[in-house]
Protein backbone atom coordinates (compact mmCIF):
# COMPACT_ATOMS: atom_id res chain seq x y z
CA UNK A 1 0.00 0.00 0.00
CA UNK A 2 1.46 3.77 -0.64
CA UNK A 3 2.39 5.72 1.67
CA UNK A 4 -0.49 8.46 2.21
CA UNK A 5 0.87 11.89 0.83
CA UNK A 6 0.08 15.37 2.31
CA UNK A 7 2.31 18.33 2.99
CA UNK A 8 4.10 17.10 6.11
CA UNK A 9 3.87 16.78 9.70
CA UNK A 10 3.74 20.06 11.79
CA UNK A 11 3.96 20.83 15.98
CA UNK A 12 1.51 22.46 17.53
CA UNK A 13 3.82 25.31 17.89
CA UNK A 14 4.51 25.58 14.34
CA UNK A 15 1.13 25.39 13.27
CA UNK A 16 0.11 28.21 15.89
CA UNK A 17 3.05 30.31 14.49
CA UNK A 18 1.10 30.08 11.11
CA UNK A 19 -1.97 30.62 12.36
CA UNK A 20 -1.11 33.85 13.95
CA UNK A 21 0.72 35.18 11.01
CA UNK A 22 -1.65 33.97 8.25
CA UNK A 23 -4.66 35.14 7.66
CA UNK A 24 -6.01 32.63 5.14
CA UNK A 25 -4.75 29.57 7.42
CA UNK A 26 -7.45 27.17 9.31
CA UNK A 27 -7.47 24.90 11.91
CA UNK A 28 -9.93 21.96 11.21
CA UNK A 29 -10.34 19.64 14.21
CA UNK A 30 -11.14 16.49 13.13
CA UNK A 31 -11.27 14.49 16.32
CA UNK A 32 -15.03 13.12 17.18
CA UNK A 33 -18.01 15.39 18.86
CA UNK A 34 -17.57 13.67 22.35
CA UNK A 35 -14.11 14.58 22.23
CA UNK A 36 -14.80 18.49 21.81
CA UNK A 37 -17.33 18.22 24.28
CA UNK A 38 -15.58 16.62 27.21
CA UNK A 39 -11.73 16.92 25.95
CA UNK A 40 -11.78 20.53 24.93
CA UNK A 41 -10.98 22.73 21.79
CA UNK A 42 -8.23 24.52 20.95
CA UNK A 43 -9.35 27.91 21.23
CA UNK A 44 -8.74 30.32 18.06
CA UNK A 45 -10.17 33.84 20.15
CA UNK A 46 -6.64 35.09 20.77
CA UNK A 47 -6.40 35.23 17.08
CA UNK A 48 -10.33 36.18 16.32
CA UNK A 49 -11.09 33.02 15.00
CA UNK A 50 -12.63 29.30 15.15
CA UNK A 51 -11.21 25.78 14.46
CA UNK A 52 -13.19 24.42 11.81
CA UNK A 53 -15.39 21.04 13.70
CA UNK A 54 -15.24 18.04 10.88
CA UNK A 55 -15.53 14.53 12.40
CA UNK A 56 -12.86 12.21 10.43
CA UNK A 57 -14.61 9.21 12.76
CA UNK A 58 -18.12 9.50 14.10
CA UNK A 59 -18.93 8.84 17.89
CA UNK A 60 -19.71 6.18 19.40
CA UNK A 61 -19.33 3.60 16.68
CA UNK A 62 -15.73 5.21 15.33
CA UNK A 63 -16.69 4.61 11.72
CA UNK A 64 -15.11 6.65 9.16
CA UNK A 65 -17.06 9.74 7.78
CA UNK A 66 -17.43 9.14 4.26
CA UNK A 67 -18.25 12.21 3.61
CA UNK A 68 -15.53 14.30 5.51
CA UNK A 69 -13.89 15.21 2.70
CA UNK A 70 -16.43 16.62 0.68
CA UNK A 71 -18.16 17.94 3.86
CA UNK A 72 -14.57 19.69 5.11
CA UNK A 73 -13.92 21.03 1.21
CA UNK A 74 -17.63 22.37 1.33
CA UNK A 75 -16.95 24.43 4.65
CA UNK A 76 -13.47 25.33 3.75
CA UNK A 77 -14.63 26.89 0.40
CA UNK A 78 -17.42 28.57 2.26
CA UNK A 79 -15.10 30.25 4.76
CA UNK A 80 -13.36 31.61 1.85
CA UNK A 81 -9.86 29.32 2.20
CA UNK A 82 -8.66 28.43 -1.03
CA UNK A 83 -6.82 25.22 -1.89
CA UNK A 84 -3.43 27.03 -1.30
CA UNK A 85 -3.78 28.05 2.32
CA UNK A 86 -2.18 26.14 5.11
CA UNK A 87 -4.91 24.06 6.20
CA UNK A 88 -3.57 22.43 10.10
CA UNK A 89 -5.32 18.74 10.87
CA UNK A 90 -6.33 17.79 14.94
CA UNK A 91 -6.86 14.88 16.23
CA UNK A 92 -6.29 13.47 19.90
CA UNK A 93 -2.64 12.50 18.87
CA UNK A 94 -2.10 12.55 15.40
CA UNK A 95 -2.90 9.53 13.09
CA UNK A 96 -6.67 10.38 12.14
CA UNK A 97 -5.36 13.78 11.53
CA UNK A 98 -2.95 12.69 9.02
CA UNK A 99 -5.62 10.77 7.12
CA UNK A 100 -8.01 13.63 6.96
CA UNK A 101 -4.26 15.88 5.51
CA UNK A 102 -4.18 12.90 3.25
CA UNK A 103 -8.23 13.22 1.90
CA UNK A 104 -8.03 16.44 1.79
CA UNK A 105 -4.55 16.60 -0.29
CA UNK A 106 -6.60 14.24 -2.82
CA UNK A 107 -8.83 16.79 -3.47
CA UNK A 108 -6.66 19.55 -4.42
CA UNK A 109 -5.55 20.91 -1.05
CA UNK A 110 -1.55 21.54 -1.33
CA UNK A 111 -1.06 22.71 2.24
CA UNK A 112 -2.90 20.41 3.90
CA UNK A 113 -1.03 19.71 7.29
CA UNK A 114 -0.75 17.35 10.41
CA UNK A 115 -0.06 18.48 13.53
CA UNK A 116 1.84 15.86 15.37
CA UNK A 117 0.88 14.48 18.69
CA UNK A 118 -2.29 16.07 18.70
CA UNK A 119 -4.56 17.76 21.29
CA UNK A 120 -3.37 15.61 24.50
CA UNK A 121 -0.10 14.16 22.91
CA UNK A 122 1.45 10.72 23.55
CA UNK A 123 0.34 8.85 26.78
CA UNK A 124 2.81 9.09 30.02
CA UNK A 125 3.91 5.66 31.51
CA UNK A 126 0.43 5.63 33.72
CA UNK A 127 -1.47 5.75 30.30
CA UNK A 128 -2.47 9.77 31.18
CA UNK A 129 -2.72 12.03 27.73
CA UNK A 130 -1.84 15.18 27.94
CA UNK A 131 1.32 16.15 29.52
CA UNK A 132 4.25 15.07 27.28
CA UNK A 133 3.46 16.71 23.83
CA UNK A 134 0.50 17.97 21.78
CA UNK A 135 -1.69 21.33 22.21
CA UNK A 136 -1.97 21.33 25.40
CA UNK A 137 1.27 20.05 26.91
CA UNK A 138 2.44 23.31 24.53
CA UNK A 139 0.20 25.53 26.61
CA UNK A 140 -1.59 26.48 23.42
CA UNK A 141 -4.91 28.18 24.49
CA UNK A 142 -7.88 25.48 24.91
CA UNK A 143 -11.11 25.64 26.34
CA UNK A 144 -13.07 22.90 28.36
CA UNK A 145 -16.60 21.60 26.64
Amino acid sequence: MPAAHYAGDVTPGEAWRVLSQTPQAQLVDVRTSAEWQFVGLPDLTPLNRRPLLSEWQTYPDMSVNAAFAEETDAALSAAGIAKTAPVFLLCRSGARSRAAAAALTGLGYSAAYNIAHGFEGDPDSDGHRGAINGWKADNLPWRQG
